[in-house]
């Protein structure tokens, strides 16, 4: 599989990311991607060829291994990779979206335009309500597939004996996996990650809300502290005409006294 257009995706949107944005990118492709491209799809390459069961019966192999493996790891880890990080892509859209909106605008009033956006990456309106969008659905999916790997599998563990009844089977029949000491380390390695990443998420979400509420305070309490400072202003100027006091500008001309 050519993960060339994944790695220019990840790269692409760690522009627009946070702290913990870029952490989660670095994870999903260091520890994900590049484990799952490097390592994962060696050790599950032969699990049908080497899924042996202790009888020669027709068909009753062939059961047994649907049974036991109904959806290869491999493959639910390379859906989970790609759900998850395609989000993104709606960033790198909207982002794209500004500056396209951003460049007509200019082409239409000109150079002394008044731009749209002082920053076409600056996570503000839209593009705050996108990412915050992509990250609980980076959540869900994470969390989807973790759920979906425990009750297909029924745990994360790969016992070396299992034992078989299914149709045409004549009877119980054990049957063996290939090297599940190491496919449960890294079914379990890939798991970790899901959790971290869903983690990190969750930290990136706290951080921007957390992030959002202190600007609107700021805001609203230099606006507040503004208003009151042009009411003490204008107060002190009512006294002074009221008081005639001298502290008018001595300029006569500009500003006779009553």
């Amino acid at each position: 599989m050519n993960w060339a257009f994944l790695q220019a995706l990840l790269s692409g949107v760690n522009r627009y990311s946070t702290a913990f944005g870029r952490v989660w990118l670095s994870i999903v492709f260091l520890f994900r991607v590049m484990v799952f491209v490097v390592a994962a799809e060696k050790v599950w390459g032969d699990e049908q060829k080497d899924f042996k069961c202790n009888t020669a019966q027709p068909g009753c192999h062939n059961v047994c291994y649907d049974h036991f493996f109904p959806v290869s790891h491999v493959r639910l880890w390379a859906l989970q990779l790609i759900f998850v990080t395609c989000p993104s892509l709606l960033v790198i859209m909207h982002v794209a979206y500004r500056e396209d909106r951003e460049r007509k605008h200019q082409l239409k009033y000109g150079d002394n335009y008044r731009r749209i956006y002082q920053n076409t990456g600056k996570k503000r309106g839209g593009l705050w309500w996108t990412y915050i969008l992509t990250l609980v659905f980076k959540i869900g999916v994470d969390a989807t597939f973790i759920y979906l790997l425990y009750h297909i599998y029924e745990g994360y563990d790969f016992p070396p004996l299992v034992k078989c009844t299914q149709d045409p089977c004549p009877n119980t029949v054990d049957c063996f996996i290939a090297r599940p000491t190491e496919k449960r380390i890294f079914t379990i390695f890939m798991v970790v990650t899901s959790f971290i990443c869903i983690l990190l998420s969750i930290f990136e979400i706290v951080y921007l809300i957390g992030k959002r509420c202190c600007e609107c305070f700021s805001s609203k309490t230099h606006s507040l502290n503004s208003h009151r400072l042009n009411w003490a202003n204008l107060a002190t100027l009512c006294e002074l005409r009221i008081s005639g006091s001298d502290c008018y500008p001595k300029n006569p001309q500009k500003h006779p006294r009553k």
